[in-house]
Parts: structure tokens; C-alpha cells; sequence
């Protein structure tokens, strides 16, 4: 299928990640077309709004704008206009409902969401952690996780921690690896959830020999054999099923996906300590 293309502007005065969020997540429902993003972060004086404005008259599409500042936003709505470019306040329908609901106005402020509050600081921890604890490093002090990840090579095991540690959750992970035992300890952990990650031997094969080819390595391995490959996995499986370990096929998964899906374990399983702990 021949695709088309199209440009989607996004401007904001934070990071854009909202933006980018929600362009992205309505783009992939059309098939047909892809968006070519034109991304325009911090936009908060009247330059800089300028030169966004310069960039969508040169390459008219779709503009999706978080603007805060009321002056500035309706500047770009008045250029798009006058240009015939579609434009939209991506918050502005959700702030409207806030205020009807809450029946209270708002306060404008550019870029609340990333004050340096307790959470942001839960966030750093979580990611200084993680990355500490990536790839079975300092198993001394895996009782200070949240989560504990177990899969044999190639499950996305670190992409899916990082990605964890980024909402706040202190993540680990262990590879298992054929004839090597866990740590002793890990059996005996009480504070974090341990989830296992599996996928289907083709899917571990083909990462695998991507990984090799990248690294120049012998494909003639045990590493990339089918067979071999399949054994590990249904050993994993066996290990998960015999500790009551939930487990969690990632083999059609998106990183985000398998993430929400260890979330929704992770509530469970904090509900059930605090519950046990009162």
C-alpha cells in the first residue's frame, strides 16, 4: 500500500510530549497516510512563536497546539485562519469539562505538569534504581524493588523498566539464562512484584539474530537455535508456574502494552501488602 503524507504541526509551551502523545495515537488509526511531525517545544514569547508560524505557512497541514498563554494563542489561531490551516487546542476541550465539572476557573500555568514536585523526584529515584539494577546487577538489594522482571534474553526486559521507572516504579530485572541459577533470594522476596516475561521462540529467534548481525557475531550458536531457544522459554514458564509468579506473553506486545499490563498486576499486588500490612 502506497502511503500519502501530510504535516502535522505540534506547538506547546512544555516539553511536547502530550502533544506528541496524542498526535501520534490518532495518526496510527489511518493506515493510508503518515504525519510528517513538525515538533516546536517551549514556545513562550512572541519570536518564537513567530518562527513556528513561518515553518506552518512553508509547509501548511494540521496544527495541534498547548499553549497556555491566552495572547499567544490566539495569535496562532488567527494566522491559521487567515492561512486555511486546521488548528486545535488539544487541552482545551478537557479544560472546559474540568470547569464545568469543578465549577471553578483554572489558573494558567505553562508547564505544571513538570514541576519539581514529590513525584518528579519518585521518578528520578525510580530511574537511578532501575538503571543500577539492570541486567541482574546489585541482586543484594533487589527487596527495595517494586517490580522484579524475569525473562531469558531478548523478552524486553530493560526497555519495559526503564519505561516503568518513568511512572515512578522502582523496576529490576534478571536474565535467566540456561544453567544458571536465580539468586538464592529471590524466592524469598516479599516487597516486590516478580513478573515473568516470555515470548514466542520465533520472535525471541529473530531479535536474537538481528542482535548478532549487529555485532558481527557467529549465527552457528545455541543462542539462535530454534530448538534451544524453545526449551529456554518453556523452562521460564515452568519456573513462573511453580512460584506463582504471573507472567506475561510479550511477543505481540507494544513495551507500552506489556508496562500497563505489569501496572494493572502492580495495584493488585500493593492493595493485597497494604491490606496484609494493617
Amino acid at each position: 500500500m502506497t502511503k500519502s503524507f501530510f504535516h502535522l504541526h505540534l506547538l506547546s509551551d512544555a516539553t511536547g510530549e502530550t502533544l506528541i502523545a496524542a498526535g501520534r495515537a490518532v495518526a496510527a488509526q489511518f493506515q493510508s497516510v503518515s504525519a510528517i511531525e513538525h515538533v516546536y517545544p517551549l514556545i513562550r514569547n512572541q519570536a518564537q512563536l513567530d518562527h513556528a508560524l513561518d515553518e506552518i505557512a512553508a509547509s501548511p497541514g494540521l496544527v495541534l497546539y498547548t499553549l497556555v498563554d491566552g495572547d499567544l494563542a490566539d495569535q496562532l489561531r488567527r494566522n491559521c485562519l487567515a492561512l486555511g490551516t486546521p488548528c486545535l487546542s488539544v487541552l482545551q476541550p478537557i479544560v472546559d469539562l474540568f470547569q464545568s465539572y469543578l465549577g471553578t476557573a483554572f489558573t494558567p500555568r505553562t508547564g505544571a505538569q513538570h514541576m519539581l514536585d514529590k513525584e518528579y523526584f519518585q521518578r528520578i529515584d525510580a530511574l537511578n534504581y532501575t538503571m543500577m539494577h539492570d541486567d541482574g546487577q546489585l541482586p543484594e538489594n533487589l527487596q527495595e524493588a517494586d517490580v522484579l522482571l524475569l525473562g531469558v534474553s531478548r523478552t524486553s526486559k530493560t526497555p519495559t523498566s526503564i519505561y516503568l521507572a518513568n511512572r515512578g516504579i522502582r523496576t529490576a530485572n534478571i536474565p535467566l539464562v540456561p544453567g544458571v541459577p536465580l539468586p538464592k533470594h529471590v524466592e524469598a522476596l516479599t516487597r516486590p512484584l516478580v513478573v515473568g516475561l516470555i515470548a514466542s521462540p520465533e520472535r525471541i529467534v529473530q531479535i536474537r539474530q538481528n542482535r548478532l548481525l549487529t555485532l558481527n557475531a557467529d549465527q552457528e550458536t545455541a543462542y539462535v537455535d530454534r530448538m534451544s531457544v524453545a526449551e529456554e522459554i518453556a523452562q521460564s514458564r515452568r519456573l513462573f508456574q511453580e512460584k506463582g509468579w504471573p507472567f506475561i506473553d510479550v511477543t505481540r506486545r507494544s513495551i507500552e502494552e506489556t508496562a500497563a499490563a505489569i501496572l494493572d498486576l502492580y495495584r493488585v499486588h500493593k492493595t493485597k501488602q497494604q491490606s496484609h500490612d494493617t
